[in-house]
């Protein structure tokens, strides 16, 4: 009986030692998410200093997360350097947006904020270059999903991502910009981005629902 015992014991002991890694990569995603979620909220509220701190903390435990829903791929550095922007600190907006450039290449926000800096810093003809393509790959990127993907009747409904896409181009093309309208335009752009993302997410929760009932 005794050595039935510890047979016992020792698969109970082996058992937790195998799953304790993943109780615990469990509980810190469930936390880094809510971080992210939580910094988002501050983030669209004006609140960047609240944002900041939860970015901070999910990028201090999970340095590679990228928020992804339909394709809508952000990483957490971007979130980090949207922050810094929207407290005035271009040089650590810059230094976040290039790290989440580095660790996740396809994050078209991250190239949108980068562009957005470098032209505040006065570096203007780098950053409208970084702003076109990241304006023009989201662009393409909601027309991608509206034709290509099952959540597409989600985004975009009423085409005014689009039409913002539209309309920073334009401003983009002309010969003299006007770099505070600019500026603003693909600020506002970018949050609109943003908000959709909850959007969509709402619309697809509320159809599923309605299916249910």
């Amino acid at each position: 009986m005794k050595n039935e015992n510890r047979s016992w014991t020792r698969i109970t002991t082996l058992f937790l030692s195998l799953c304790s890694p993943l109780l615990l990569f469990g509980c810190t995603s469930i936390q880094v998410a809510g971080d992210v979620q939580t910094g988002r909220q501050a983030l669209l509220a004006g609140k960047p200093n609240e944002a900041l701190s939860h970015f901070r903390r999910a990028a201090d435990r999970s340095p590679d997360y990228v928020l992804n829903f339909s394709l809508a791929d952000e990483a957490i550095w971007t979130y980090v350097g949207r922050a810094y922007y929207d407290m005035g600190k271009l040089p650590e907006a810059r230094q976040a947006l290039e790290q989440a450039r580095s660790r996740y290449g396809h994050d078209m926000l991250a190239g949108l904020y980068l562009g957005l800096v470098m032209v505040r810093e006065g570096d203007r003809q780098k950053g409208l270059k970084e702003i076109e393509a990241s304006v023009k790959g989201l662009g393409d990127w909601v027309d991608y999903i509206d034709q290509s993907h099952p959540d597409g009747q989600f985004w975009d409904p009423g085409r005014d991502l689009r039409s913002a896409v539209q309309e920073n181009l334009a401003m983009i093309s002309r010969k003299d910009i006007n770099w505070p309208q600019l500026i603003a335009s693909a600020e506002g752009f970018g949050k609109k981005c943003e908000q959709e993302i909850d959007f969509a997410r709402q619309q697809k929760v509320e159809e599923l629902h309605g299916d249910g009932d």
